[in-house]
């Protein structure tokens, strides 16, 4: 434990190569999917959030995919035309719409995430209760950026 309040930067290298690599494996497994529904990655990620977040406004989805609207609008337009979306106007405010995969849509994305949740899976059933719960921890705090 020593070790890690000294890391030197070939190690926080060593980590963000593979933080790099584990991202590309698991987003490579999905590439067949996605090649099968003509779907790139940028349709797989907003499925993913649509899927994670059901009922997400389009403002949400930016913020989370941190892109411009010009590009998610492309995204959600082919994905509207393949026919994978159903949109809800908000009780509320009907200037806003929540996204929501349909049934078509949730059996790709099935799919998609039945390629990916092999290599995952594994990984987390080969590594003890204890290493589950740092792995968590520490991507939780790589993501927030919180110390």
């Amino acid at each position: 434990m020593k070790n890690l309040l000294y890391l030197k930067d070939e190690q926080l290298k060593g980590f963000i190569e593979k933080i790099f690599v584990g991202y590309r494996e698991t987003f490579n497994d999905s590439k067949k999917v996605l090649k099968k529904y003509n779907l790139g990655t940028a349709h797989h990620k907003a499925m993913h959030l649509i899927s994670f977040y059901n009922g997400i406004t389009i403002t949400q989805l930016l913020n989370k995919l941190n892109v411009t609207k010009q590009s998610l609008n492309r995204v959600i337009n082919d994905l509207k035309k393949f026919n994978y979306l159903e949109f809800k106007k908000d009780s509320k405010d009907t200037r806003v719409k929540h996204i929501f995969l349909n049934e078509k849509g949730k059996k790709i994305f099935e799919e998609i995430f039945l390629s990916q949740k092999k290599r995952i899976y594994k990984a987390l059933l080969n590594s003890s209760s204890k290493e589950v719960i740092n792995f968590e921890l520490v991507l939780k705090r790589i993501i927030d950026g919180k110390f």
